[in-house]
């Protein structure tokens, strides 16, 4: 392989990170007035990654205790099965 090849290959994984990395940061900030809402979210409608995988919409089952959704602040105590998530993101 050349080594212009092995560079450009080089250059375009290091965008990729630094794309995961932003949105993953973006992830954890939380959104404001909003809380991360376990055990409520459809097969492939979760907001975002879990142990299990890192993207929105990836859940396999409906109802994983482990899958979440944003839902408005005090709005997740409401709904069956709902457990708000307490993690690194910023959250009441």
């Amino acid at each position: 392989m050349s080594n212009t090849s092995n560079l450009v290959k080089s250059a375009v994984t290091g965008a990729m990170a630094i794309g995961l990395l932003t949105v993953t940061s973006a992830a954890l900030a939380g959104k404001p007035g909003m809380e991360k809402c376990t055990g409520i979210s459809k097969a492939g409608k979760n907001d975002c990654g879990t142990s299990q995988h890192a993207c929105a919409g990836m859940a396999k089952t409906d109802g994983d205790a482990e899958e979440w959704l944003y839902v408005p602040e005090g709005t997740c105590a409401k709904i069956p099965g709902g457990k708000v998530k307490v993690g690194k993101a910023k959250m009441k």
